[in-house]
């Protein structure tokens, strides 16, 4: 009779290799470390140069393989050439955590034309493009686990700050999630979202304390998550422990969506 594998083993991701743009700071760093210390070889894709080749550095240290692949999320070709250097080089690609994400304060009336297409390019077209190309490899291969860092903006209406846009590329990020992961579970690959709440990064460090101070009255935990906060998150819905899983956003908000 075949052994199986203890609990704590279905959260390892040795010998995997996966990718996260996005990855040069904030929540995409924060993810690529937790991938990596779990065992995952991972490949670091971003615009920021000199910040992802700080974090490859940091993931080098924890003795897990690394590339650097600069990467316009927005571009098709970008996303694809992606993908292909890292089958290329380590001949699949087992996890692909899609963190790219931009955010702008716009009341509604205020938003023009090019700031629409500027959040909804990277935000839902650029996670379109990394789904596809993502897809098509792990396909090929019969397996993977795509997460896509999506928000509980998809689902409900931030305050104080108006944000339309992103509310919007959040809400259609959740709808693709949700079809690609009915497309191809019946072909080994699973697609989940990674939902954060209100969390402390380089995009949101220069909120006002008025705007800070009703995120944290709002959050029933009574404080704004870090990005570790997710590290644990998106271990489960890489790993084997969630092979049963998909189509599902795993929201980690502080029970904001609570109330």
């Amino acid at each position: 009779m075949k052994d199986c594998p203890t609990a704590l083993t279905q959260f390892s991701l040795a010998s995997m290799t996966a990718v996260v743009t996005g990855a040069g700071g904030g929540i995409g760093r924060a993810l690529a470390m937790a991938l990596a210390e779990a065992g995952a070889d991972v490949a670091i894709a971003d615009l920021a140069g000199d910040t992802a080749a700080d974090a490859a550095d940091a993931v080098a240290r924890v003795g897990r393989r690394c590339m650097v692949i600069p990467t316009d999320v927005t571009r098709a070709e970008a996303a694809d050439e992606m993908v292909s250097q890292i089958v290329d080089a380590w001949g699949r690609l087992d996890i692909a955590v899609h963190s790219a994400g931009v955010a702008r304060v716009t009341a509604v009336e205020e938003i023009c034309e090019s700031e629409w297409d500027a959040i909804l390019d990277v935000n839902l077209k650029g996670m379109f493009l990394c789904c596809r190309a993502a897809g098509r490899a792990m396909l090929s291969q019969g397996h993977g686990s795509i997460i896509n860092v999506v928000s509980m903006s998809s689902h409900i209406v931030n305050r104080p700050q108006c944000h339309a846009h992103y509310n919007a590329s959040k809400a259609g990020a959740m709808a693709l999630t949700r079809s690609c992961a009915a497309e191809w579970a019946a072909k080994g690959v699973r697609v989940n979202a990674l939902s954060p709440g209100h969390t402390h990064t380089p995009m949101t460090e220069n909120q006002d304390d008025a705007t800070r101070s009703t995120w944290i009255a709002n959050t029933p935990m009574g404080r704004i998550g870090t990005p570790a906060d997710l590290t644990g998150a998106a271990i489960f819905l890489a790993s084997p422990a969630s092979a049963y899983v998909t189509g599902h956003e795993l929201v980690v908000d502080g029970g904001y969506t609570l109330w």
